[in-house]
């Protein structure tokens, strides 16, 4: 395949814990990954395409924010810091953890990686902080030492190329778990806090071959949709009911129209008209017209004995208007206002 290869897939997922809010023990993921290039430009263009389906969804950067780290920066600030090479691991899984623990246990476990008391305070400090997107300088300014930002810069100016500074702010803080995490990683959150992250990557520049693949960079990311609904759900943007109803519901009053109900939907169908129809026949049109409210359908294709000389009732279940039509002239009634 011709590099860089871009591929994306929906699996169904499956994981062995307890269901919580946000975390199902089934769920799909949209996994999308950039193979074959080292270059920001590559780690930037998964940002963007995370943000533009923000956008599309109906979500505003005042809403969901990605959130933006890189592991070798953090490593060289931990080293600074006075985390041993040994303990590196250790203290980015505090890092990972450290929204879900109170200040107290936080500066315990940090202390625990060998750190003075000034420097878990600093520590603390540093991961805990967020920064805009075109704030970067302040960043460099808060962790207070010769640190090189050089990789977030180079990833700054491909964020501001594609034009999605807004969404995006520094987070010392975000170093995914995973071991195998290289470079650039990143999530996104709704900004209240109330949910998990809705998705989450980075680039992995070694995992292919570890796997006994050939050496080959690799940036990419992965995002369910269970918080992702939640937070749609909670935004008003998605309908309670997102299945789409059908454009006419058939129903029969009688055992004429009960004979003929079959050919008709059928008809309407392979005309590609989305058609449904009752189970029922009964002379209560009332009940009838419910089910076909339920259904939330646009009309209801009503079947009497009149079906026998070829003439059917439509009923506009938005406005109440009904009409009476031929059978060879439904498809074009139901497409004509």
């Amino acid at each position: 395949l011709p590099r860089p290869i871009k591929w994306f897939c929906v699996p169904n997922c499956f994981r062995a814990e307890r269901p919580q809010r946000g975390r199902s023990r089934e769920f799909l993921q949209w996994n999308a990954d950039i193979i074959g290039s080292d270059s920001p430009l590559a780690d930037a263009e998964c940002i963007f395409t995370l943000v533009d389906l923000m956008a599309e969804l109906g979500l505003r950067p005042d809403q969901v924010k990605v959130k933006i780290s890189h592991r070798q920066t953090v490593k060289h600030i931990l080293s600074r810091l006075g985390v041993a090479e040994g303990r590196m691991l250790a203290a980015f899984e505090l890092l990972d953890r450290r929204d879900k623990l109170e200040p107290e246990e936080f500066a315990g476990e940090a202390a625990k990686l060998g750190l003075e008391r000034e420097r878990v305070e600093r520590f603390e400090q540093v991961c805990r902080r967020k920064f805009p997107a075109d704030e970067l300088e302040h960043l460099s300014r808060a962790i207070g030492m010769d640190s090189p930002l050089e990789d977030l810069m180079t990833l700054h100016d491909q964020l501001a190329a594609f034009g999605i500074l807004p969404w995006c702010e520094y987070d010392l803080g975000i170093v995914r778990g995973l071991a195998y995490y290289t470079g650039t990683v990143f999530e996104i959150h709704e900004v209240s806090g109330a949910e998990r992250a809705i998705a989450g990557g980075g680039r992995y520049d070694k995992l292919i071959e570890l796997f006994g693949g050939p050496s080959m960079p690799a940036v990419g990311f992965g995002m369910g949709d269970v918080v992702l609904s939640n937070v749609l759900f909670d935004k008003g943007l998605i309908p309670a009911e997102i299945a789409p109803g059908p454009d006419a519901f058939v129903v029969s009053m009688s055992d004429a129209g009960q004979a003929a109900l079959p050919g008709v939907a059928a008809g309407l169908r392979r005309a590609g008209v989305h058609a449904r129809f009752s189970y029922k026949t009964s002379r209560n049109l009332g009940k009838l017209l419910k089910e076909a409210s339920a259904a939330r359908a646009r009309v209801a294709v009503i079947l009497d004995d009149n079906v026998t000389q070829g003439r059917v009732s439509v009923k506009d279940l938005g406005t109440g208007d009904q009409r009476e039509v031929a059978v060879k002239d439904l498809v074009l009634a139901l497409r004509t206002p």
